[in-house]
């Protein structure tokens, strides 16, 4: 079997068990559209792929997914490189997302934390943080038990091994943003 096709098969074997996310994922939407509706903001975490899922997902929101709509609060806590090496240089790399989270993060928002292993110490201090400032916590992981999954108010364990997790982790943002809109154009705030 070519590398594609391996590829392939794992990305199937994965999709169907993902589909029992579903009721999560639409129930994560409505919450964060009803977040984002009200002024809130989304802040979304996570290292080497899942930084580029995280952008991914903030893009998606402050620009948009399909329709038109108010352009949402959404900020990846890895893009802002000059805050990223500031932070690591003065108070090591586990502080780089927590400092952010109290920075940005009021009770009421919303941190999604993205992490294959569910092991990143900065990822977990994130999420620490921002349960102690109020906000919700919800993770996308992989499949294995983790720290992460254990911490977060909620979390999707998505099957599958890293690629085919941080693969499934961009279906889950495009979803939630799916929902996202969904509900908001039921309040008017998407062009119909």
């Amino acid at each position: 079997m070519n590398p594609l096709q391996a590829h392939l098969a794992a990305l199937a074997a994965a999709i169907g068990p993902f589909g029992q996310a579903a009721d999560r994922l639409e129930r994560w939407g409505r919450h964060l559209a009803s977040v984002l509706g009200d002024g809130g903001r989304l802040l979304v975490c996570g290292n080497g792929g899942s930084a580029a899922q995280a952008q991914h997902l903030a893009a998606e929101l402050t620009g948009r997914l399909r329709e038109e709509r108010i352009p949402l609060s959404a900020i990846a806590l890895c893009a802002d490189s000059s805050a990223v090496t500031a932070i690591a240089n003065d108070y090591g790399y586990e502080e780089v997302f927590a400092r952010q989270v109290l920075a940005h993060g009021r009770s009421g928002d919303v941190l999604i934390a993205m992490s294959t292993s569910g092991r990143s110490p900065n990822v977990l201090a994130a999420v620490t943080a921002a349960r102690g400032a109020g906000l919700h916590t919800w993770a996308l992981t992989g499949p294995r038990p983790s720290p992460l999954a254990e911490l977060c108010d909620e979390a999707v364990r998505c099957p599958g091994d890293g690629p085919v997790v941080q693969e499934l982790h961009l279906v889950a943002a495009h979803v939630i943003c799916e929902h996202v809109d969904a509900e908001l154009r039921q309040h008017r705030l998407v062009a119909s």
